[in-house]
C-alpha cells in the first residue's frame, strides 16, 4: 500500500510541476482571449470538419490546444496556431503552425501544415461534399493529434522529444456534412501518406452539434442559448495499406462544448475519451478563436 501510495504522490507532484511549467502557455492563451475582437468563429469540432466554408476575404486566428496524460509517459501540452482565410467562396485555405512543451523533457516548434478545401457544389444539398487536401513538414516530436489515421496510438507518445525524424506528409480528406433542422452531421475519410515511401494510412472522423436555441434573443447578451453549441464526435485509425481494419488502432469519444462572445471570439473545450487500452484513456481539448472581417480588402487599401 505504501508503495502505491508513493507512486500516487509522485504522480500527483509531475501533474503539478506539468501546470506550473506551463504557467506561460496559459498566460498566452489568455491573452489571445482578451486581444480577440469581431465576428464570431463558426467551426463546430476540433477534428471534424463540416462543410462551412470561411467567408471570402476574412481572416480566422485560432489556437487549438491538447493537454495529454499518456500513462507511461510524460503529461504533454500541444498547440497549433490557425490562419484560416477565404480565398473564394468555394476555396478556404489554412496555414498551422505546430508546437508542443512536454513535462520534465522541453519545449519545441515541430513543424508546419498548409491546408486547403474546395467546395465543388456552393448551394445547400441534403449532403454537402468537401474536398481538402493538406501538406505537411513536421517532425516525430509534434503531438498536436489534429487527426488520428493508421496505428497511431497512446505508445507514440512515451519516447522522450525527439526531432531526427521528419514527416513530409500529403493528406487527403472526403468530407461530407448535413445541416438538418439546426442539427450538423458530419462525416470524414482521411487517407495520409509520407512522401518518404510508407504506406496510405486511414482514418476517419463523426461529429454531431446543435446551438441550443435556434432563435435569438431580443437583447444582447453573453450567456443567451443561441451562444452555445452542444455536440460530440468520435474519431480514429483504420489501418493502411498493409492491414486495412480496426486492428491496432485508437478510437476517441468527445462531447463539445463552444461558446460565441458577442464581442467576437470563440471559446470551445471538449474532453476525450480513449475507447480501448491502444487510445490514450484522456484529452482535454481547448481553444480560442477570433475572426477578423474582410482583410483582404483592407490589405488592398480599399
Amino acid at each position: 500500500m505504501r508503495l502505491v501510495r508513493n507512486e500516487f504522490l509522485a504522480h500527483q507532484e509531475k501533474d503539478i510541476l506539468f501546470i506550473r511549467s506551463n504557467r506561460r502557455s496559459v498566460c498566452l492563451g489568455a491573452a489571445i482571449c482578451l486581444l480577440v475582437l469581431a465576428a464570431p468563429a463558426q467551426e463546430a469540432y476540433f477534428i471534424t470538419y463540416t462543410h462551412q466554408m470561411e467567408e471570402p476575404g476574412n481572416l480566422e486566428i485560432a489556437a487549438k490546444n491538447v493537454a495529454g496524460f499518456p500513462q507511461g509517459g510524460n503529461s504533454f501540452l500541444a498547440t497549433a496556431l490557425e490562419l484560416e482565410y477565404g480565398v473564394k467562396a468555394w476555396w478556404t485555405s489554412e496555414l498551422y503552425l505546430d508546437g508542443q512543451t512536454t513535462s520534465g523533457e522541453s519545449t519545441l516548434f515541430t513543424g508546419f501544415r498548409w491546408e486547403n478545401r474546395f467546395r465543388p457544389l456552393l448551394r445547400e444539398h441534403r449532403v454537402n461534399p468537401v474536398l481538402y487536401a493538406e501538406f505537411e513538414n513536421i517532425n516525430s516530436a509534434d503531438k498536436t493529434l489534429l487527426e488520428v489515421v493508421g496505428h497511431d496510438g497512446r505508445e507514440d507518445f512515451l519516447e522522450r522529444n525527439d526531432r531526427s525524424e521528419k514527416e513530409r506528409e500529403l493528406e487527403l480528406k472526403l468530407i461530407l456534412s448535413s445541416n438538418v433542422r439546426g442539427w450538423n452531421f458530419a462525416e470524414n475519410f482521411i487517407a495520409e501518406k509520407n512522401l518518404s515511401n510508407f504506406p496510405w494510412e486511414f482514418g476517419y472522423a463523426l461529429g454531431v452539434s446543435r446551438p441550443l436555441a435556434l432563435t435569438a434573443s431580443p437583447k444582447r447578451c453573453s450567456l443567451c442559448r443561441e451562444n452555445f453549441d452542444l455536440g460530440a464526435e468520435m474519431y480514429g485509425g483504420l489501418g493502411d495499406t498493409a492491414s486495412l481494419g480496426l486492428h491496432d488502432t485508437s478510437h476517441y469519444l468527445a462531447p463539445i462544448v463552444n461558446w460565441r462572445l458577442p464581442t467576437g471570439p470563440s471559446l470551445k473545450i471538449s474532453p476525450g475519451f480513449g475507447l480501448n487500452d491502444y487510445s490514450h484513456g484522456f484529452l482535454l481539448r481547448f481553444a480560442v478563436s477570433y475572426e477578423i472581417n474582410q482583410v483582404g480588402s483592407w490589405l488592398r487599401g480599399r
